[in-house]
């Protein structure tokens, strides 16, 4: 009997873009597994690879003609990449949804908000009529917790406040119950008073519904929170993954210590300066030899200099748990270094 398969498994895959500079090598042999009622948190700095992840998952780089997309990806014993692309546009929105991260600009100015969820509905329920989805709208943006929802269904997105457009996009993307749901930075411009209750609101909803979540960010604070697992991305590729716990408690790969170097914690001396993760992201068209974060990693020289010629392979943290890392620094070395020259400054 063969093995069930995850409700989303995305296997090697690859994404990249030909242009006048280049090729952008923006995803490289990515592999992740997520079932339903969990939630995958995918962290790293801007370029990494998080949202073009994302939307290859939901198929949206299909309208691009300089896109090469390979790989596999399974929603729900489906293969999208070799699917048509009428059957993927009926999966999106429909078994997978997404929370952009800027909603007034995702959201069209010249319709109501009330509007565009009601054609999002009725797009995957044809035999709706207008009266019906008016009032499955009108109940999302309630279940959403925007007041009065009656009277807003009516306004347009710049009339609502940031939090509350926010709240209007998520309302749209789950008003079809999708299983997948792809949240890309959906706190980046609210102040922490509405992160909060966005965040509550997406695991309330996630309980409710029993989604599958993506949590897509650059702040580890917003995945603590949310995430049973993570992946850590850097120049297009995965360089570590396991369960939340583990990478917070016991953080395998260099990069991993400087982003959780540079969050500020309540327990630290507010005099403390917090320590940047030195240099640039690299570019994804030219990526460095070997390791891609060797330039900017303080530990590169401790390896033999393998991190300057030999590109590392995901593999084993030796932690005797599902931790992987692709980093050349031998497990006993990267804990010395991590329990003795990172923790002390965490």
């Amino acid at each position: 009997m063969s093995k069930e398969r995850p409700y989303l498994e995305v296997k090697d895959l690859t994404i990249r873009f030909e242009t006048d500079d280049g090729i952008v090598q923006a995803v490289s042999g990515s592999s992740f597994t997520l079932e339903k009622g969990q939630t995958l948190g995918i962290v790293g700095e801007s370029g990494s690879g998080k949202s073009v992840t994302s939307l290859g998952v939901l198929g949206l780089h299909r309208t691009r003609s300089n896109a090469k997309v390979t790989g596999e990806i399974w929603l729900d014993d489906e293969e999208l990449i070799t699917a048509t692309d009428e059957k993927v546009r009926l999966l999106r929105g429909g078994k997978m949804a997404m929370i952009f991260q800027d909603p007034l600009s995702a959201m069209h100015p010249y319709f109501t908000v009330g509007s565009q969820i009601v054609e999002a509905y009725r797009v995957h329920h044809p035999g709706v009529n207008k009266k019906v989805a008016r009032e499955r709208a009108i109940d999302m943006l309630a279940r959403v917790g925007i007041p009065q929802p009656e009277r807003r269904f009516h306004d347009y997105a710049h009339q609502f406040s940031g939090g509350m457009r926010q709240r209007a996009m998520i309302a749209m993307a789950l008003v079809n119950d999708p299983q997948l749901l792809i949240a890309d930075e959906p706190t980046t411009a609210l102040d922490v008073t509405v992160q909060a209750q966005i965040l509550d609101l997406i695991r309330d909803l996630q309980e409710e519904f029993g989604s599958a979540v993506i949590m897509i960010t650059h702040d580890l604070g917003v995945v603590a929170e949310l995430a049973d697992e993570v992946l850590v991305m850097y120049g297009g590729k995965i360089i570590e993954k396991g369960p939340a716990l583990d990478v917070f408690q016991q953080p395998q790969h260099p990069y991993t210590w400087g982003l959780l170097g540079s969050m500020p914690r309540l327990d630290r001396d507010v005099r403390d300066r917090l320590t940047p993760v030195k240099g640039t992201p690299p570019s994804l068209i030219n990526l460095p030899d070997g390791c891609a974060f060797h330039p900017r990693c303080p530990y590169a020289g401790r390896n033999g200099n393998r991190s300057f010629t030999d590109v590392p392979l995901l593999r084993d943290a030796g932690l005797g748990g599902p931790h992987l890392v692709a980093c050349h620094l031998p497990p006993e070395e990267r804990t010395k270094i991590f329990q003795q020259e990172v923790l002390p400054n965490l």
